[in-house]
């Protein structure tokens, strides 16, 4: 239950639902033990008016000489005897009038049980009312907490993590925390109000019965502490099997192309086999084990209702009882038999509540290494003498130890366009991943306005930032509201929108489609061409007015031609400062200074013009490009 202790706040703050839920099954059991107390001395009293009155009456004896002692119990029979002493003499009062009103009187019994039931199930859907939407709150605000938290992480995590693993900790597991927090709580409340009621009535009329009745229950609670220690560990086994399934089925449809074009459809779905049936497997061992709490607990409880009538036919016959309530403790033993059996629902609920909780603080309680600074930080007010200066930059990737950077040195002032090309693998996309404080780097310093960027305040910050990643992702929307999502005011459907696909060279193919701008995208816009989806990407950064453009070798999808329209688009009416990174040096050749990195360090730098009169490596791979085409 450890795990769990870390809903209280979350419980605490729908008290109010919690609280008014416990009185409705305080209620509802109080009107449970509250019909068969009726039928038990409705039994009782019946007896009684049989011995007193219909057995002499069948007999002859007149009724005015019968002298038959008051009856105990209920109220309405009481009535009854007066009403029949209380008749006149001419009035019928013959065993056939009596049993008349006895059996009236008894449909009067009748009706009160089950008008206290009828109560009794409208205090039972007030319980659901309250401690079941309670959970659904707390359900809600669960999987926000867990969402708002997963923005927060960043790169590391999300390399340590598959992708379906997070999903179906914020599906399955949370909906099995659910569990706990409704029914779990509210069947283990209603387990204990009832108990006390039950147990305190059965004890009042007969202690010894009771613990006859009682008997059986102490090797239930010994069973199910048993079991559900096995329910724990075997919950925990599946609900990993299920995350490496749900991952295995995130990653085969996301690159189902790749797939198909392989054609490694049977080696997929072998693979497939293989990790389903290791889910099976746990599921069959959970089953197993859940699938003993039933019958043990129907055997317990039959055993209870076995010695409750035995022991009590025992004490009726020796007048130590009476037969009604031997009646009533039946009803009560039944009573108990759901909330007992529940017992075992219940204690799986928990404990595979607790699994997954557990699993849920796993990275709740994860730190982001990129963060706000704990004080107010630099806000993004602009300076004059702008500029993002890497000093003395190193990074060493944490999985793998490679040392993408390493001493990298440079200055970007307000309003240049710094190039920066290289081999594959030589850090180019790393410098722009510091540059956006996607991560922080393992020595050395990256400011902007001449304070460092953890001193910033990281929502400020990444605010002048427009960012065109190398992979680029497209939502599932239209094609104006992915261009206006750079945007956090602005509408799929506002004048920015075709400014900003102008300027990224977008604009006459979205015109061309029939529904231009409100033409909806497959998923990752899979409807679109890769040079298509890089100049929507570029469009929404640019829609942003960003102080600084990011660019991650964004133009790799398209022809020379697009790429110069771009280039050109790009440069005409903007001030903004521009860091990009491409394989192409023709992206490069209008950059006022181009950085060469090899290996994770600076080995040139100039322009284009300068680095191709250098005769090193930039002159190499312009030689390289240039035969290619």
């Amino acid at each position: 239950m450890k795990s769990l202790w870390a809903l209280n706040s979350m419980i605490w703050r729908y008290r109010g639902r919690l609280i008014l839920g416990i009185v409705f099954i305080v209620l509802t059991n109080v009107f449970a033990v509250w019909a068969p107390s009726m039928i038990g001395e409705g039994v009782n009293a019946l007896g009684q008016a049989n011995e007193a009155y219909l057995v002499p009456l069948r007999e002859g004896v007149p009724f005015d000489d019968l002298d038959a002692p008051a009856l105990q119990a209920p109220a309405n029979l009481e009535a009854l005897a007066r009403v029949l002493r209380s008749a006149p003499t001419s009035s019928p009062r013959t065993a056939d009038d009596v049993l008349a009103w006895v059996v009236w009187v008894g449909a009067m019994q009748a009706v009160l049980f089950l008008v206290a039931y009828l109560v009794k199930g409208v205090f039972s859907f007030l319980t659901r009312q309250t401690v079941i939407v309670m959970s659904r709150h707390v359900e809600y605000d669960l999987k926000t907490t867990i969402y708002a938290h997963y923005q927060k992480l960043d790169r590391s995590f999300y390399t340590a993590n598959d992708t379906g693993d997070l999903m179906n900790r914020i599906s399955e597991d949370v909906s099995n925390v659910r569990m706990y927090l409704g029914p779990a709580i509210m069947y283990s409340l209603n387990l204990v109000v009832l108990v006390l009621l039950v147990v305190g009535v059965m004890w009042y009329i007969d202690p010894v019965l009771t613990l006859f009745a009682l008997l059986p229950l102490p090797f239930m609670s010994l069973g199910i502490y048993w079991i559900s220690s096995n329910i724990h560990r075997k919950s925990d086994a599946k609900q990993r099997a299920q995350s490496t399934v749900s991952s295995f089925v995130q990653q085969h449809m996301a690159g189902i192309r790749v797939l198909k074009s392989f054609h490694r459809e049977r080696a997929s779905a072998d693979r497939f086999d293989l990790e389903t049936g290791e889910y099976k497997a746990r599921v069959l061992d959970l089953v197993k084990v859940e699938a003993m709490f039933m019958p043990l607990i129907v055997l317990l409880v039959g055993l209870s209702t076995i010695l409750t009538i035995y022991v009590g036919g025992l004490r009726v016959d020796r007048g130590m009882l009476e037969l009604g309530h031997v009646f009533q403790f039946v009803f009560y033993v039944n009573l108990l038999t759901w909330p007992f059996a529940s017992v075992g629902w219940v204690t799986s609920l928990v404990q595979k509540a607790e699994a997954s909780m557990a699993r849920i603080l796993d990275f709740l309680e994860a730190k982001p290494a990129v963060h706000s600074p704990a004080s107010h930080g630099r806000t993004a007010d602009v300076q004059p003498g702008f500029a993002l200066v890497f000093d003395r930059v190193s990074w060493t990737y944490p999985e793998t130890g490679i040392h993408a950077l390493k001493e990298v040195s440079f200055e970007l002032r307000e309003g240049e366009t710094l190039g920066i090309t290289g081999r594959t693998g030589s850090g180019k996309s790393t410098i722009l991943q510091l540059a956006m404080r996607v991560m922080d780097p393992t020595r050395g310093h990256v400011t902007l306005d001449g304070t460092q960027l953890p001193a910033w305040d990281l929502r400020a910050f990444r605010a002048q930032m427009g960012y065109v990643p190398q992979d680029v992702f497209l939502f599932s929307e239209s094609i104006g509201d992915n261009i206006a999502f750079g945007r956090e005011d602005l509408e799929g459907e506002c004048a920015e929108v075709p400014q900003a696909a102008a300027a990224a060279g977008v604009a006459l193919d979205i015109e061309g489609f029939d529904r231009g701008y409100q033409t909806l995208l497959g998923e990752r816009g899979v409807n679109l061409s890769g040079g298509q989806k890089q100049r929507i990407s570029i469009a929404r950064a640019l829609v942003r007015n960003p102080r600084v453009l990011l660019l991650d070798d964004c133009l790799s999808a398209v022809d020379t031609e697009t790429e110069e329209r771009i280039l050109s688009g790009l440069s005409k009416g903007r001030t903004a400062t521009t860091l990009m990174v491409s394989h192409r040096l023709s992206s490069l050749r209008g950059a006022d200074r181009i950085l060469v990195l090899d290996e994770g360090q600076i080995v040139e730098q100039g322009t284009h013009e300068s680095l191709l009169g250098n005769g090193g490596l930039y002159a190499t791979m312009h030689a390289q490009q240039q035969l290619g085409t």
